[in-house]
């Protein structure tokens, strides 16, 4: 355990110094992207590995949390009445969406959610006098809460960070809940904890509305981010890189899904600058992650690391027996 504390101070503090390693405002933005990502990756990852839901229809539970958030502002309401509306209005359709496609799980549950986001898509995009179609539409600024300005990047992307620890922390309040363990019940034995009577369709609701409120944050700070919002954003590609965050990282983790994100985003916006068939690159690294560890980067270094660890220990125990003081 104390192994592990330590791990995790030294990657906390390591993203702290970020601002302050780089001088280059391009790789703090890259920094601020994965981070808000990695939200994204963690709200999907709740459904996903712990409650064995897999949801194509994330991207637009995001969408709409960017547009809400977006569409107030240029309305003239303050950041606050903008961000807290935001959420409500993405939870309003979270919930309408766990009503609608927790009536059947695995093929038929991601088809749902594909439907579902699909038809946001299409919303976002002939919903004109809302959306502005594919003009999209703009943030003129970011907020400034308690004085501090975040129009640096160094200034939003510590406030990513900040926002990036609380949806860790609740989001390993959250597993480690008893909710958390009755949602991994509903996963691996669903009808034997319906007799022993928990509410299953009740449990994977709450598990819903929580994935929706990570989702929902990762949004906003996405429209602060770009400080403009468009249909591209809600499209199905969305949801796709969504869950490869979540499947190459490790499903059912809390680093998981952030170290997915940060392989995702580093690809995507730094090594495809220098590679220009870095799609086939990044598809390359998803079969051999899926080939060598099905787990995940994460549980499967784990997995490799015990196994060194064992083999190296096993040679130290059998080399003194083998030695000729010990044959005498």
């Amino acid at each position: 355990m104390n192994g592990r504390y330590v791990a995790v101070t030294i990657g906390v503090l390591a993203l702290v110094a970020v601002p302050y390693a780089t001088k280059e405002i391009y790789y703090v933005n890259i920094a601020s992207q994965i981070l808000l990502f990695a939200i994204f990756a963690l709200g999907l990852s709740v459904l996903v590995g712990y409650g064995g839901l897999v949801s194509l229809g994330h991207a637009g539970l995001f969408g709409i949390a960017s547009y809400a958030v977006a569409y107030l502002l240029a309305a003239g309401h303050g950041h606050a009445i903008a961000i807290v509306t935001g959420l409500v209005i993405a939870l309003l359709v979270t919930a309408a969406f766990a009503v609608l496609s927790l009536r059947s799980t695995g093929i038929s549950f991601i088809m749902i959610t594909l439907a579902l986001g699909e038809i946001i898509w299409g919303l976002a995009y002939r919903w004109i006098s809302v959306t502005d179609g594919d003009n999209g539409i703009n943030v003129a600024a970011r907020p400034e809460p308690f004085g501090l300005p975040l129009a640096s990047a160094a200034g939003f992307y510590y406030a990513t960070f900040c926002v990036f620890l609380l949806a860790v922390a609740a989001a390993a309040i959250f597993v480690r809940s008893p909710l958390g363990a009755a949602l991994r019940g509903t996963r691996d034995q669903p009808r034997r904890l319906n007799a022993l009577g928990y509410h299953v369709w009740m449990i994977r609701f709450w598990a819903c509305l929580f994935s929706g409120l990570l989702t929902a944050v990762a949004g906003i700070l996405f429209v602060y981010y770009n400080q403009f919002i468009s249909p591209q954003t809600l499209a199905l590609t969305s949801s796709a890189e969504a869950l490869l965050m979540v499947i190459s990282g490790g499903a059912g983790t809390l680093l998981g899904p952030i170290i997915g994100a940060a392989l995702l985003v580093v690809v995507k916006n730094v090594v495809s600058a220098y590679i220009e068939r870095w799609n086939f690159m990044l598809g390359a690294i998803f079969v051999l992650i899926v080939i060598f560890m099905p787990e995940g980067l994460v549980p499967g270094t784990a997995r490799l690391w015990r196994m060194g660890w064992r083999s190296l220990h096993g040679r130290r125990k059998v080399a003194p027996a083998d030695s000729p003081g010990a044959m005498q």
